[in-house]
């Protein structure tokens, strides 16, 4: 009895150690990711959003253990509570592990539709441009690859909770390409409290780089964007004021408050911003079906009033 008690703590514990390696992605991936996948497919039955969530989580724990095995001494300074600098796992199990999940990922996609097999491999490509081949040393590319990889995440999760796992109907296909822009060009938000540990593992990112610009661009970026998201997906006026409202608010803390504290609150507001920004496609099905997408006519319609003007 007590063998089996001490096997079962056991294989709990080590469960716990996997989820650990993910953690600190929920609100920032696991989260909106999903809510991306369950708007913009949109989901086809309850028991489908299970399948969606453990495609996302699988792909963020590859990527997530072949990142962490990589800069553990950047861990002990930045995320101290991560499974390898707490001691919970040596770097050896977790390379093991890492390429283990490789395998594990495909034969999970392949389930669904070749189009998700793809998807995954792509994935998996970037996740090690990014690590094994030094993607994330320079600014550019840490928040371009990065970004591109938010849009795999969202384009398998979406495909996973479809009727349809081969096909992404226009409306996924633009909220897809808007989260990969938006978030290239905001993902920094995340980068100015981790500053410390990324300068000691000569990381350069952006607030590292442009410690000034860094902020401002930040500042105006999430606001914006904002605007832009709001036209786009053609809000009422209620609900695109309250979250042009909250956005400025979000990017003014950023170039006010500079702490280490406070930029980790400010990035916790972040989060949120960004997985509020995952709902509009629901929103969008709502009001006007899926018979339409979304177009970019006011944007010609400003520019074209900026030219007559």
């Amino acid at each position: 009895m007590d063998m089996q008690t001490f096997e079962l703590r056991k294989i709990f514990t080590d469960l716990y150690t996997v989820f650990l390696f993910t953690r600190s992605d929920i609100r920032i991936a696991l989260i909106p990711v999903t809510l991306f996948a369950v708007a913009a497919a949109p989901l086809s039955s309850p028991l489908r959003l299970l399948d969606t969530i453990l495609w996302i989580w699988l792909h963020l724990l590859q990527f997530n253990v072949a990142n962490q095995i990589k800069a553990p001494e950047e861990d002990k300074i930045n995320k101290p509570s991560r499974p390898i600098p707490a001691g919970r796992i040596t770097v050896h199990d977790a390379t093991i592990l890492r390429w283990a999940l490789v395998p594990t990922c495909l034969a999970y996609s392949a389930l669904y539709s070749v189009q998700l097999t793809y998807v995954s491999l792509s994935m998996l490509l970037f996740t090690a441009w990014y690590n094994e081949h030094d993607g994330d040393k320079e600014p550019l590319s840490k928040n371009l690859l990065t970004a591109i990889m938010y849009g795999c995440l969202e384009m398998g999760g979406t495909l996973v909770a479809a009727r349809d796992h081969t096909h992404v109907s226009p409306t996924g296909l633009i909220a897809t390409e808007l989260t990969v822009a938006v978030f290239s060009s905001t993902l920094h938000a995340q980068d100015f409290k981790d500053a410390d540990g990324d300068r000691q593992t000569g990381r350069r990112t952006f607030p590292i780089a442009y410690p000034i610009i860094s902020r401002i661009a930040i500042g105006l970026a999430i606001p914006l964007w904002s605007i832009f998201l709001t036209l786009l997906w053609e809000l009422d006026l209620l609900s695109a004021t309250a979250f042009v409202a909250y956005a400025c608010y979000v990017g003014t803390r950023f170039m006010l408050y500079r702490s280490v504290q406070d930029d980790k609150r400010s990035c916790k507001y972040y989060s949120t911003w960004f997985s509020l920004h995952h709902l509009f496609p629901a929103y969008w099905y709502y009001y006007h079906g899926a018979s339409e997408h979304p177009s970019l006519a006011f944007v010609e319609y400003i520019l074209n009033g900026s030219i007559v003007a």
